[in-house]
């Protein structure tokens, strides 16, 4: 069955966090995405309004979304995109798969070659302006492997306008990387994240727990073009949207279900 979570998660406890729930009080499993078109998703598009999806970036095909840019006007132009889910969640554990396919986009910045992840506790896509470049959130951020013999780990934690505590002490760094293996090609990569409001964050590569953070909150750089009134440093997140990215490489995911907690 596709409803299968790792054992035994919901039992442990972190030292300094909240009480994990038992498994009794979890919901059942739901598919976020319904494997015909994009309902309950919004894109927003750098330059663009929110619910603009751009030149057809995000599309439901073949019972994926998928991430392209074969209709785009010239070069990349910065246009980093996001999918969100029209709800929020709060205390969720998230699964979905991935793979990178393709070449990047002309004019993409280079580190967005095979670079991709999923936004969550993010700010609602309806509040950013047209001209702000990422959302105000948290990222588990997917790579892949370029260059044979160089280690790239995926599943790592990027913070645009937020900060978060990594082994008891905030963390500086905009991106903290995990203890994944490094994935090369096209290969499909399970990805799973389990969130706990502003307490503990957990994410885990193909059933395997690559890394663990604390106290998720806004602060920190890497976003721009915002409402200053929506970016209260030191506020911690407890909830917010999801959101799949696209930066100018291709990529497709699939089995994308939630469970709340």
């Amino acid at each position: 069955m596709r409803a299968i979570f790792l054992i035994g998660i919901f039992m442990i406890s972190c030292t300094g966090s909240k009480p994990l729930p038992k498994m009794e009080e979890v919901s059942e499993w739901k598919d976020l995405f319904n494997g015909r078109d994009l309902s309950g998703w919004t894109a927003k598009i750098h330059h663009y309004e929110a619910g603009d999806n751009y030149a057809n970036t995000f599309r439901a095909e073949d019972g994926m979304i998928k991430v392209r840019y074969d209709d785009y006007e010239g070069e990349f132009n910065d246009r980093f995109g996001h999918l969100y889910t029209d709800q929020s969640y709060s205390n969720f554990h998230l699964i979905l798969e991935y793979r990178f396919v393709g070449d990047i986009h002309p004019g993409t910045p280079a580190y967005a070659l095979k670079n991709s992840g999923v936004m969550f506790h993010s700010q609602d896509p309806k509040t950013m302006l047209k001209e702000q470049n990422w959302p105000i959130s948290v990222e588990m951020q997917f790579l892949a492997g370029i260059t044979p013999g160089e280690e790239r780990p995926t599943g790592n934690m990027c913070s645009p306008g937020t900060e978060v505590y990594y082994k008891d002490e905030m963390d500086p760094r905009h991106c903290i990387p995990s203890s994944s293996d490094t994935y090369f090609g096209d290969q499909w990569v399970k990805a799973e994240l389990i969130v706990h409001g502003d307490s503990l964050v957990q994410h885990y590569i193909n059933g395997e727990k690559v890394l663990e953070y604390t106290k998720p909150q806004i602060g920190g750089g890497v976003v721009a073009g915002y409402d200053p009134a929506l970016k209260i440093d030191g506020q911690l997140l407890s909830k917010g949207h999801i959101a799949l990215q696209a930066e100018g490489q291709p990529i497709d995911f699939r089995n994308i279900m939630i469970r709340e907690l």
